[in-house]
């Protein structure tokens, strides 16, 4: 039967992530498996992923897997993320299953969902001045004292509207379930191949969530007056935008493979967070 031989342990950088890290890669050398701890730093810290990796394990929270995923997902090491912090909904699998998943993953028995990227390319006076990849999503949005931005959006180049307000998110199936979901967003089944657009407090009210499928190209152009505007991505690295910046969003290359519970489905996941059928 074959097994993994080497396993990446990235943990966030708290004591009971980096607990229950050094408690797994204690349990993996009994086994005779390496194991590399990896400490989930602050950009451009990030260590490099061991070479012969097989599968990576995150501990933390989703906002964790999402950093691990931008930098060790591109090459489509399967990825299974536990749960040692609040909400989840990608990192789903908690302390308490940890090790019976572990003893069929290291067998790879084992399911693993493709999760699409996004890439999102920030264009200065003709040229790429940033670009990064994202699991969940893209966001542009006012500064705290700005007014009302404005964002003239195009689809594959064709003018779609300008969005008057706080700003505008474009999100995976995946981030269905992040910042989108609190601005009225519609969830979407996550291995579906589809790009959502969501205006954060339109001025408009009739300004509503669109779907697109992902082969579309969004381009959003910033008006010469525009101030106290940023970029992020996936909520975790940004930068202020200048005015008539472009930011150019397309499906990124490649899959994010996330490792699948053996014990909870997605449509499980969504009633226990959501709280769906509560009394």
């Amino acid at each position: 039967m074959m097994m993994i031989k080497r396993v990446a342990i990235v943990v966030k950088k708290n004591s009971s992530a980096i607990q229950a890290g050094e408690a797994l890669a204690s349990w993996l050398a009994a086994r005779n498996i390496q194991a590399d701890l990896l400490v989930n730093e602050p950009e451009p810290d990030f260590l490099p992923l061991p070479e012969e990796t097989e599968v990576i394990i995150v501990f933390g929270g989703d906002g964790t897997l999402l950093s691990a995923a931008r930098h060790y997902g591109q090459q489509g090491t399967p990825i299974l993320g536990v749960n040692v912090g609040g909400l989840g909904f990608i990192t789903a699998i908690g302390l308490e299953k940890l090790y019976p998943i572990m003893e069929k993953v290291l067998r790879y028995d084992f399911q693993a969902e493709e999760r699409m990227q996004l890439t999102g390319t920030v264009i200065r006076q003709g040229e790429i001045f940033r670009q990064q990849s994202v699991l969940n999503d893209v966001v542009i949005n006012k500064g705290a004292l700005a007014r009302i931005v404005e964002l003239k959006t195009y689809i594959d180049n064709e003018y779609l509207t300008t969005y008057r307000a706080d700003g505008l998110i474009v999100s995976t199936p995946t981030g269905s379930t992040a910042y989108t979901l609190g601005a009225g967003g519609p969830i979407v089944f996550p291995t579906l191949q589809a790009v959502t657009l969501i205006p954060i407090c339109p001025f408009t009210l009739t300004n509503r969530p669109l779907i697109l499928p992902d082969s579309f190209i969004i381009s959003v152009v910033l008006d010469d007056r525009s101030r106290d505007v940023y970029v992020t991505f996936d909520g975790q690295v940004g930068f202020a935008l200048q005015p008539q910046d472009i930011v150019e969003i397309r499906k990124g290359p490649g899959v994010i493979r996330l490792i699948k519970s053996p014990y909870k489905n997605y449509f499980e996941i969504l009633r226990t967070k959501l709280g769906w059928g509560a009394m």
